[in-house]
């Protein structure tokens, strides 16, 4: 089995910071690209910035400037440094990995249950 175990969500002021943390654990044979979303009530799940393998980075461009993703060195936890951080922010967060599972040979594409997030004073 494989999962995706999200921490670091909270309640912050508007202007502070978080940083969450994804952590991939199971029977992987390789991770490829990971990633957060996020979802907040009334909308569609949407992206918030990805990054491969190889640390190639992609941003929503509301999120440009202010939130920063990055991957360990093994390349099973993926981070998202988020500052400034708006009410417009607030929402639940979700992990996602592409993951090639040991004794297959075909990517499978997976989901944390979610970390929310809240920006409010």
């Amino acid at each position: 089995q494989v999962q995706l175990v999200e921490s670091g969500g909270g309640l912050v002021q508007p202007g502070g910071s978080l940083k969450l943390s994804c952590a991939a654990s199971g029977s992987i044979f390789r991770i490829n690209a990971m990633g957060w979303y996020r979802q907040a009530p009334g909308k569609e799940r949407e992206v918030v910035a990805t990054i491969t393998r190889s640390g190639d980075t992609v941003f929503a461009d509301s999120v440009k400037g202010r939130f920063t993703i990055s991957r360990d060195n093994a390349g099973y936890t993926v981070y998202l440094e988020m500052n400034s951080l708006k009410p417009e922010d607030t929402a639940v967060y979700y992990c996602n990995a592409q993951i090639i599972r040991s004794g297959t040979s075909f990517w499978v594409n997976y989901w944390g249950e979610g970390t929310q997030v809240t920006v409010s004073s």
